[in-house]
């Protein structure tokens, strides 16, 4: 799919072979604030998460996407978008990219991508993302994006004890 490629990156649909790229990434501890996650998933409950991986975003109101590098197909991160709502046209977005393939622009690159793919091929209205406040790359990253800020929700991530404010961000398309 065209819509989906970029120069140094392709998005695409997950597979069957991404089971233990999953496995790490959704395991990795470091990543569990984003994501919300409390506890590990087993290699079974990934497996049938990748079997209904097929339902489209219409059916399952969400759509993850592999982030790969165009010419080595490595695995790079993943990128997704959650909560969509059709009758409003909008969806959140969040992104991930593994500390090894950070800082080489895989992220901004994959970012571009999907908006562009929501814009035009979804007729997405508005994107929003959720980041905590001080998720400076991750801040950095949307508003090079041109993401607005648009509110923060005090003490709204209670993490290891700590309560942290999230910062909202949203993209209308022009």
């Amino acid at each position: 799919m065209m819509t989906l490629n970029g120069i140094k990156i392709n998005l695409r649909a997950l597979e069957p072979e991404d089971l233990d790229f999953l496995y790490q990434i959704e395991n990795n501890e470091s990543f569990w604030e984003i994501s919300h996650t409390q506890t590990p998933f087993s290699k079974f409950i990934l497996k049938q998460y990748l079997e209904n991986a097929h339902l489209d975003i219409y059916e399952a109101k969400q759509l993850r996407l592999l982030i790969e590098e165009t010419v080595t197909k490595k695995q790079l991160g993943m990128i997704d978008l959650f909560d969509y709502n059709p009758m409003h046209k909008r969806a959140g977005i969040g992104i991930l990219i593994h500390p090894d393939f950070q800082k080489k622009g895989f992220a901004s690159e994959a970012l571009s991508v999907l908006i562009q793919y929501a814009f035009s091929s979804l007729n997405i209205h508005q994107l929003y993302a959720n980041i905590t406040s001080e998720n400076s790359k991750s801040i950095s990253l949307f508003k090079k994006h041109h993401f607005q800020k648009v509110g923060i929700k005090k003490d709204w991530i209670l993490f290891e004890g700590k309560f942290k404010d999230e910062v909202l961000f949203q993209l209308i398309k022009d």
